[in-house]
């Protein structure tokens, strides 16, 4: 939370802040995230207009998490930029249309949803520890970056298996 109290309803007053604050829980996706209360920084300038504060800033931290492919831990960083008008509460914003508006508590802020936003939406869908990562073996689970010639005998098609059976009981050098 933000206080905007400083600067006052004045139209074209404005202040410049930048802070570290903690890591919500849950920034990220399920494989990629900001881990909770790990340093998210933030340079954030506040302005306020005649419907609100306009916030317009940006936030930088440390993910964690894991390649999508082959389970491998990654670590990266995010840094992403926002715009926001936060509508000061006593303003009648009640149609459907600006069900997404953001509100002001009085003169507090809350800029979390707004950071979530955000830091969501630039994360990959499917993080990768590189490029070119070949995953993980389908039958065994053997990562594929570290045995690049990693192979299974082919398997039998089991409408041959009798015959297969068969040639093996009746071939003479067994």
């Amino acid at each position: 939370m933000l206080d905007t109290r400083e600067l006052g309803r004045r139209p074209g007053s404005q202040r410049q802040e930048k802070r570290t604050v903690p890591a919500p829980a849950d920034l990220g996706i399920e494989v990629l995230r900001v881990p909770e209360g790990s340093p998210v920084d933030l340079d954030l300038r506040l302005e306020a207009v005649m419907e609100g504060v306009l916030v317009t800033g940006s936030a930088s931290a440390e993910l964690a998490g894991e390649c999508a492919r082959c389970l491998e831990p990654i670590t990266d960083e995010v840094e992403v930029r926002f715009q926001e008008l936060f509508v000061y509460d006593d303003q009648d914003y009640s149609s459907e249309e600006d069900d997404d508006v953001s509100m002001l508590e009085g003169d507090l802020l809350d800029l979390e949803p707004l950071l979530r936003d955000a830091v969501v939406l630039a994360l990959p869908f499917q993080p990768l520890c590189e490029d070119d990562c070949p995953g993980l073996c389908p039958e065994c689970g053997a990562r594929l970056a570290e045995d690049p010639d990693h192979s299974h005998e082919a398997p039998v098609d089991p409408r041959w298996g009798k015959l297969q059976q068969l040639q093996q009981d009746t071939d003479p050098s067994s």
